[in-house]
């Protein structure tokens, strides 16, 4: 409601502060002292980092952030598709308009007020006009720094560039969220790539290849591991739900 997904200001912090294994407070240092966002004032400084970590955590504690940083120094491509993965997990409200950006047909107009209805369909005398019109506003640039939208004033809708390493870290979505075999490319975060199960199990193969994650497919049964992304005490919570 507050921000679009932010990819410009990701990408100068991921860059000012490239070690993997940095705590939430050098984040926050680099924002808040050093000023890598280049932000006027420190309220503005402030408000960017509390915005930046409601949508990434910005913490290596957190297996989100962490498999995010992960596919991120490994893929640069996947950058606009890791950044919008990540924010759908973590923003509900943006999670919600996913079915209505994916089933615009290529080179369709998006409709401001197509869009306004469908929030009022899905959270009724939530917002204000205003609120809603800022609203609509972030999340149709969001899904144009994501690929899935083109233009300035009008904006139509476009194909995303997914890459290995957006549909690994898809996949890492699905398998936090319960999901197994062949599911794993059927949630919404796999249909955020906007491509097709054989494109995305081509993907998939790409990137147990290079050794990011295990992908074992015989016929209909497919095995998806992430053995370089979970520590042993988060597979042993999820062994637990399972």
């Amino acid at each position: 409601m507050a921000r679009t997904m932010m990819l410009a200001e990701l990408r100068q912090l991921l860059d000012s502060v490239p070690s993997s294994s940095a705590s939430s407070a050098a984040y926050a240092e680099a924002i808040e002292q050093n000023n890598c966002l280049g932000k006027r004032s420190s309220r503005t400084r402030a408000l960017t980092k509390r915005h930046l970590a409601e949508l990434y955590s910005l913490s290596p504690e957190t297996a989100l952030f962490r498999a995010l940083r992960y596919f991120w120094q490994r893929d640069p491509d996947g950058h606009p598709l890791l950044a919008c993965l990540s924010a759908c997990a973590r923003d509900p409200l943006l999670r919600t308009t996913i079915p209505f950006i994916l089933k615009l047909p290529a080179g369709q107009a998006f409709s401001g007020n197509a869009m306004e209805d469908f929030l009022e369909s899905q959270f009724p005398d939530r917002f204000s006009k205003a609120t809603l019109g800022s609203t609509v506003r972030n999340i149709a640039s969001t899904w144009t720094q994501s690929g899935h939208l083109a233009g300035r004033v009008r904006k139509v809708r476009a194909n995303p560039t997914a890459t290995p390493g957006s549909t690994a870290f898809a996949l890492f979505l699905g398998f936090l969220s319960g999901e197994r075999g062949e599911a794993l490319f059927a949630t919404d975060y796999v249909r955020v790539l906007d491509c097709s199960f054989e494109r995305a199990v081509e993907f998939a193969e790409t990137a147990s290849r290079k050794g990011w994650i295990v992908f074992k497919r015989v016929s209909n049964v497919i095995e998806v591991l992430f053995p370089s992304l979970l520590t042993e005490r988060e597979m042993g919570w999820i062994r637990e739900q399972s």
